[in-house]
């Protein structure tokens, strides 16, 4: 062993990263760009070869430039260079305005051939672009994770053939609605899809036909002209979230039994379609809506339901909370949250409480929680006054104050609080949290 004197002592000077076991190693390279774990094989002769049998590649076009070789021509040559028998994980970000689509034809290629797990793509562009994705993108027996982060179009000429993928996350724009369709008919394990949409329709209905599905979350950004919708046929969904349906005419889901919770933000614009009706078996709703701008499905019981999540600062919004109470036999746990100044309501609209105390109310409600500003709103207190006078079965009930804008909470009014701690409980053991 090297030894040598450092502050009057014995220091080491062995190197003992490379007595690692072979998989701790190839573990801590992971973790690191590609461009440096390719530098190590400068280190020693035993170096030379170990950054081949990494099982996960990561390149960025501003870090690997060279004077001597394209972007595209680093990566394919390390590509080729690659030992592994199993490519875990591909991460490459790009830009269309430097690569075209023939030469990440040859990067799919290749890592197709390396029984490719995972692959993403995060596609810059400083010019708008048309580039689109070569068809093998969309062919590849192993791959089981896809991601592209990118505002250029998918194109899909026929079914896609992902027979392992089971999860997709999309940030692009469609070339048409065959290409939905194709590319998700071709993933027949697919259990957790991802979309963000942006603004452009060449999409007029977006199908969402997936029986293997399990999660659904979907981000609309298009604030345009009222056209088209969603079309979402998912039998196995656990959870469902959807934010941004304010721009579409139409938004039909099938019942999915298995729905454990869906979470519904900003869906103004589907005023004729029932989102709700398909709702009924989840567990556990938060829900962002007007009574004035959703349809609730009557005579439908929401029979599963045993946590509402409901925000208190649209229009009517109490309305829509007597008309879920009602539905909702089994709830156990209700929210009500303020994060914005309530909308202003016409004249004369106020909070009416139900003829007939709901069910879940004298049977099994345990938990209610307000939050939002210190002074309640008018409507939010007789709310409040109403759900601790008939809840039977309430344990506790918390009230505190939401931040806004980055500030910080102020405690509730004092005058909130007493009024609030002289209302008769109708139950006996419920105690009252002020946060």
């Amino acid at each position: 062993m090297k030894r040598c004197l450092r502050n009057g002592g014995l220091v080491s000077t062995e190197d003992r990263i490379s007595h690692l076991p072979e998989a701790l190693l190839l573990q801590i390279l992971s973790l690191l760009a590609t461009k440096d774990v390719v530098a190590t094989s400068v280190l020693s002769k035993q170096w030379r070869s170990v950054w081949k049998m990494v099982p996960k590649l990561k390149f960025d076009y501003a870090s690997n430039r060279s004077k001597h070789e394209t972007f595209s021509g680093i990566v394919c040559r390390i590509l080729l260079s690659h030992k592994a028998p199993v490519l875990q994980s591909l991460h490459i970000k790009f830009n269309v305005d430097d690569v075209d689509a023939a030469e990440i034809g040859m990067w799919i290629g290749i890592a197709y051939a390396h029984q490719l797990r995972e692959l993403l793509f995060d596609v810059d562009s400083v010019k708008e672009s048309s580039f689109k994705f070569p068809p093998s993108l969309y062919n590849c027996e192993t791959l089981e994770s896809l991601t592209l982060k990118t505002w250029v179009i998918v194109h899909v000429p026929s079914q896609a053939r992902l027979k392992s993928l089971k999860a997709l996350d999309l940030s692009v724009d469609f070339d048409d609605d065959e290409s939905v369709v194709n590319l998700l008919s071709g993933c027949p394990k697919l259990e957790n899809l991802v979309l963000y949409r942006g603004t452009q329709l060449n999409v007029e209905t977006f199908t969402v036909a997936v029986p293997s599905l399990q999660r659904l979350t979907i981000y609309d950004y298009n604030e345009g002209q009222e056209v088209g919708g969603y079309v979402i046929k998912a039998p196995r969904l656990k959870y469902l979230e959807i934010d941004g349906f304010d721009s579409y005419d139409f938004c039909l889901i099938d019942n999915a039994p298995e729905l454990v919770e869906a979470n519904i933000i900003y869906v103004s614009g589907t005023v004729k379609e029932n989102i709700l009706g398909a709702l009924t078996s989840a567990k556990r709703l938060i829900l962002d809506l007007s009574p004035l701008e959703i349809t609730f499905p009557t005579g439908s019981i929401f029979y599963r339901l045993v946590h509402l999540k409901l925000n208190a600062h649209k229009a009517e919004w109490w309305n829509l909370l007597v008309l879920l109470l009602n539905a909702s036999p089994k709830l156990q746990v209700l929210e009500l949250i303020s994060r914005y100044r309530p909308e202003i309501v016409k004249d004369g609209v106020k909070w009416s409480q139900p003829k007939n105390v709901p069910e879940c109310l004298l049977l099994h409600l345990q938990t209610f929680v307000w939050g939002g500003y210190k002074r309640l709103p008018e409507e939010g207190k007789e709310v409040a006054n109403y759900i601790l006078r008939n809840a039977n079965h309430l344990k506790k009930a918390i009230f505190y104050t939401n931040p806004v804008l980055g500030i910080i909470g102020s405690p509730f009014d004092q005058d909130v609080v007493k009024e609030l701690e002289s209302v008769v409980r109708a139950s006996n053991s419920c105690q009252l949290v002020f946060k």
